[in-house]
């Protein structure tokens, strides 16, 4: 079976608005292209025990999950420490990252024309960002060659971790989709068919949506409510979804009821997911 993904998004730069999380949309995009969606997302500060909380459950989970941010070697990153205590597994030195770490100081001393000292106290402490849970495998990092990590989970799932920087995290997304998901690509095909109805109360609807969840299993009935769109107005948009292959007699039951209920019709949309 196809496993749910999820994500985590961690830091408090996200949470008080002084950036925009980009995570999210870019997510959905890499995994809708591939036939696969997202099934849930969580945010969580810069807060070690809210971390190794949200990280404990992912990995007791039989999902794929990606956490982005708080990878890095500086006091307030402390993502790393926190997969190893969820994990209850010591952090240890993992050789090829810390091979790839010498590997990117060694090309920025080259940049700027001067010499590499290995000992140095400031390159000794960029070496922390190869430390991962013990048994952790590294994802590649094209960007700049220092790596994320992937940790199985005891509920027989995976989290991958990539740094919080979009240029560094999305191609680190697309790898390991490709490394450890390509099984699960486009194996279930998902459409989205929706109408939207005018002066239609989500109230009022409730009892078609559930007996149409009902006579048709594994399709989710949705109902998304406007008050002020520009083109609409006051409006509801309501549909199914699901396996592509079981959408359109859904679809069908559907628009028999709506019928039905004489509800006012207006345009219908169609999405593969």
């Amino acid at each position: 079976m196809t496993p749910s993904f999820g994500l985590i998004i961690v830091g408090d730069e996200i949470l008080s608005g002084k950036r925009a999380d980009k995570h999210l949309p870019k997510v959905i995009e890499l995994l809708a292209a591939r036939g696969l969606g997202l099934a849930y997302a969580d945010y969580v500060g810069d807060d070690r025990p809210r971390i190794t909380a949200a990280l404990r459950r992912a990995f007791a989970s039989p999902d794929i999950v990606f956490s982005c941010g708080g990878i890095g070697a500086t006091p307030d990153d402390h993502t790393r420490q926190c997969a190893a205590a969820a994990l209850e597994l010591p952090l240890a030195p993992h050789p090829e990252a810390q091979a790839l770490i010498c590997e990117r100081m060694q090309d920025v001393a080259r940049e700027q024309g001067t010499a590499f000292e290995p000992e140095r106290p400031d390159n000794l402490h960029r070496l922390n960002m190869g430390v991962f849970p013990q048994g952790a495998r590294i994802i590649p990092n094209p960007y700049n060659k220092i790596p994320g990590f992937s940790c199985d989970g005891p509920g027989g799932g995976m989290v991958h971790f990539v740094p919080g920087f979009p240029v560094m995290a999305w191609p680190m997304v697309e790898w390991v989709l490709e490394r450890y998901c390509a099984r699960w690509f486009n194996r279930r095909p998902q459409t989205e068919h929706s109408v939207v109805l005018y002066g239609a109360m989500e109230g009022a609807l409730t009892p078609l949506m559930e007996r149409i969840e009902a006579e048709h299993p594994g399709i989710k009935v949705f109902s998304l409510p406007s008050v002020d769109h520009p083109v609409h107005g006051r409006h509801v948009e309501l549909g199914v979804k699901g396996d592509a292959g079981k959408v359109p007699a859904a679809w069908h039951a559907l628009r028999t009821g709506l019928h039905d209920f004489g509800a006012t019709i207006g345009p219908e949309m169609v999405r593969h997911l």
